[in-house]
């Protein structure tokens, strides 16, 4: 087991306590009953997120003062775990254990792509084509594969347990399942070569995806075999950073994939007609969807186009992610009096534009997505954030004008 200091365990043990005191708080209490009732279908009382995975540095790196590396691993889960109650008092759901996730992963084919970036981009990168000609290379794709690290999950449990597992307990949980195909795709290809695929050779296209297909099905299968799913409810991760609160889904076992959560997308497609998407993509992912117990779907990609002809065919999907690239009041029709969720991503500029928050401007924005979604299961969750300028006040009062034009413009 990794060796951690007197000073490194004093630390986190500093900080557990600081989780267990918020996840026993009367406020988390609140926030329970946001995402209960989300959880049951009540148009109650939306949630609102600042999420923060693209500035950590500012926020979770910044704060860190563990020296050894173990350590720093665990500080680094517990100050992100805190990041959005801690500084931006926004809706964030503290669970009184430290979570370890389940080692489980899948990739869907044989190829690693290659990307390259111009120094001083942070986060910008070019994509270096492994493949160019499918029809010609189909055969550098095949071999994807999939698998399991229990002893990664026991070492962490085991490390955790021994410096404040009297303080939060450690606790073993899954993500939701995924099954990305035209991202890895694109990926290896390129845009350029992917788009011309579809009209250069179509059947090429259909058999990788199909070969894609049957490796996350043999990886699903694999997980039931093995035994190695876990219950997807509650304070879980479902992918876009949300959560897996449900009323529908087993919380005490999984034994199938029906079980749990599933994640899909396919924001490589969002230029291509929906009849495109229709034949490329749907067939695809309808047979992992069929795998899901319930299904939380899309990126950034516009779902307006593709929901009456497409989504709307799976029964099980309850979570939809509505970026500023939608019609969002024509996605508010498709949703309004649903049992599925109206995902909503707003738009970035307005919390990373320089100088000081145009809190009018904010406001008649957040007043449109509140009336796009009226009549929605709402939640809000502002993705794509580069940076805050390391003015944690500014996120606080971000979150603080969008609550209040919920409580102003968003109807049940």
């Amino acid at each position: 087991m990794a060796q951690i200091s007197e000073k490194d365990r004093g630390i986190l043990r500093e900080l557990a306590a600081r989780q267990r005191d918020f996840a026993t708080s009367a406020k988390n209490d609140e926030i329970l009953k946001k995402w209960d009732a989300l959880a049951h279908s009540r148009r109650e009382s939306p949630t609102v997120r600042l999420l923060y995975s693209n500035f950590t540095d500012e926020v979770v790196g910044a704060r860190m003062r563990c020296e050894g590396d173990a350590a720093r691993s665990l500080e680094w889960q517990l100050l992100s775990t805190m990041v959005g109650r801690e500084l931006f008092d926004d809706d964030t759901p503290i669970s009184p254990t430290f979570d370890v996730g389940r080692s489980i992963w899948a990739s869907p084919f044989g190829a690693r792509p290659h990307t390259s970036r111009r120094e001083g981009m942070a986060k910008g990168f070019h994509i270096d084509p492994v493949i160019n000609d499918y029809a010609a290379e189909i055969d550098k794709l095949r071999g994807g594969s999939y698998g399991a690290n229990p002893k990664a999950e026991q070492d962490r449990m085991e490390l955790a347990d021994s410096v404040f597992g009297d303080i939060l307990p450690p606790r073993l949980v899954m993500h939701s399942l995924t099954g990305a195909i035209t991202n890895p795709l694109v990926m290896l290809s390129g845009m350029e070569n992917y788009y011309l695929a579809m009209y250069d050779a179509p059947d090429t296209l259909h058999e990788i995806m199909d070969m894609a297909t049957r490796v996350y099905e043999d990886f699903y299968d694999y997980l039931e075999r093995e035994g190695l799913l876990l219950p997807t409810v509650g304070i879980s991760p479902v992918a876009q950073e949300s959560y897996a609160f449900n009323s529908e889904l087993p919380a005490d076992k999984a034994v199938k994939t029906t079980d749990v959560w599933g994640f899909l997308e396919s924001q490589e497609t969002t230029a291509v007609s929906p009849e495109t998407y229709g034949e490329f993509v749907f067939p695809y992912q309808d047979r992992l969807a069929r795998r899901y117990g319930l299904l939380s779907y899309g990126c950034c990609e516009r779902v307006d186009a593709i929901f009456e002809d497409y989504l709307s065919k799976w029964k099980n999907l309850r979570k939809l992610s509505v970026s500023p690239f939608n019609n969002e009041p024509q996605v508010g029709e498709y949703l309004r009096g649903t049992n599925i969720v109206y995902y909503s991503k707003p738009r970035a500029e307005y919390v990373t534009n320089p100088g000081p928050l145009d809190e009018d401007a904010l406001r008649e924005y957040f007043k449109g997505v509140c009336e796009a979604a009226s009549g929605c299961i709402l939640e809000i969750a502002q993705r794509e954030v580069g940076t805050i300028f390391g003015d944690y006040e500014r996120g606080r009062r971000y979150v603080e004008i969008a609550k209040e034009c919920i409580e102003k413009y968003w109807k049940p």
